[in-house]
Parts: C-alpha cells; structure tokens; sequence
C-alpha cells in the first residue's frame, strides 16, 4: 500500500498528515516536492495537505493549483487512487479542477479555528464508510477561506448523487448549504475543511478522525 503527502510551499499540515497516513497504514508515505512531476508507481493514497501554498497570494489553492505535481496527481486520481484535500488541500483541488465549486473568504471575514460539529452525509465512500449515516463527530477548523461555493446546478447535482460528504451542524463560515466536504464522481477524490488528522488518537482530546483514515485503507484493501 503506496502513500503520498505532497509538500508545496507554505504547506504546514504535511507532516501531521504524514503522521495520519503512517498510523492507518503502517507505512511511511513519500513525501513530494511540488516541482516533482512524478509519483511513485501504483501509488494508492495521495494527501493534498493544509497549509498555505505560496502564501495564499493571488487566491487560495491557485498557484498550487498549476504546480507541476497537480498533473500526476490528475492521473493518478483518473486511474482510481484515492485524493484526499484538506483545508488548503480543498482549495488546490477546487483550483485544479478535480472538485467543483470554489472556496470563498469566510462570512464575516474573520479566520475560524475551533472544533466544530459535523453530520456525516455519506457513507458511501471510502472515506465515509466506518461511519454512521446522520452520525454527529467533531472536528477541527482552522480557515480563512473555507466558504464553499457553488451554482445551483451544481449544488443540486452535488446532493442528488450523493456527493456531499460531511455538512456543518451550524454555519461556520458561510458555506452554501452548511457543505464541509465533498466527493467527486467517481468517489475516490474527497475535499474538506475541517481537518481529521488533527484528532486521531487520544492525547488530540478525541479520536473522531481516525475512521476516516481506516476506511481508506479498508477500501484499499477491499480493491486488492
């Protein structure tokens, strides 16, 4: 089983992530500069960490959005490996076009970080899948530009097929629908604000993230 972090400049949840992916899969992902243009081969696992790629400069995720790396991720994705964008992760994936929709400045203009109530919506995915559906968990935010956005058409289009994987109990930074995650099509992209390798053991004060990382490697180990 073949993990990756990638590392942009100003990411600064790679590790943690690193961290994350190590104690679902017993194994140490690579961890991939963004210039790089390649990914190891047969990877099953990508991690497009938090942070603040290049600096938030321009617009969140953009800049990261066109690093050379963001292509081989795109294949891998198209080949089934599972893409899962936290945070600033969300945003490049937006960015990139791997996801729909876009992420704004928050309501109120004000940086959010705090622990906040989550519904898990989907438990179809890999991602989602040791989870009940309806279930409330907690996780943590830490954002500026976290507001989802989204035409009609394609928040429509989003709920029917099920792609909304985890929505706010409450409205935290303005997100159309209360949307804190979303999956793409085929179900093997995940995107998401809050973070769950902040809240995977007991000594982080709760283990509500763990699952998420289990089930992907159910899921891995279910394809094999």
């Amino acid at each position: 089983m073949k993990s990756a972090v990638i590392v942009f400049p100003g990411s600064n949840c790679d590790r943690d992530l690193a961290v994350a992916f190590e104690a679902a899969t017993g194994s140490k992902p690579a961890m991939i500069w963004h210039r790089d243009t390649e990914l190891p081969d047969d990877i099953d696992l990508i991690g497009v960490p938090g942070g603040f790629s290049y600096g938030d400069y321009l617009r969140s995720g953009a800049m990261a959005a066109r690093s050379p790396v963001m292509q081989a991720v795109a294949r891998a994705a198209d080949r089934g490996a599972f893409v899962l964008g936290i945070c600033n992760g969300f945003q490049v994936l937006t960015e990139s076009g791997l996801l729909p929709g876009a992420l704004l400045r928050n309501a109120g203009g004000h940086f959010v970080c705090r622990d906040v109530a989550l519904t898990v919506e989907n438990t179809q995915s890999a991602f989602t899948s040791l989870y009940d559906a309806g279930e409330a968990i907690s996780y943590p935010v830490a954002h500026h530009d976290g507001n989802y956005f989204a035409d009609d058409a394609t928040l429509d289009r989003l709920e029917g097929e099920g792609r909304v994987a985890l929505r706010y109990a409450e409205s935290v930074n303005g997100s159309a629908r209360n949307i804190a995650g979303i999956l793409n099509d085929a179900g093997n992209v995940l995107g998401m604000m809050p973070h769950p390798e902040r809240v995977i053991e007991a000594a982080h004060g709760k283990t509500d993230g763990q699952r998420l990382f289990k089930g992907i490697v159910e899921g891995l180990l279910a394809r094999a």
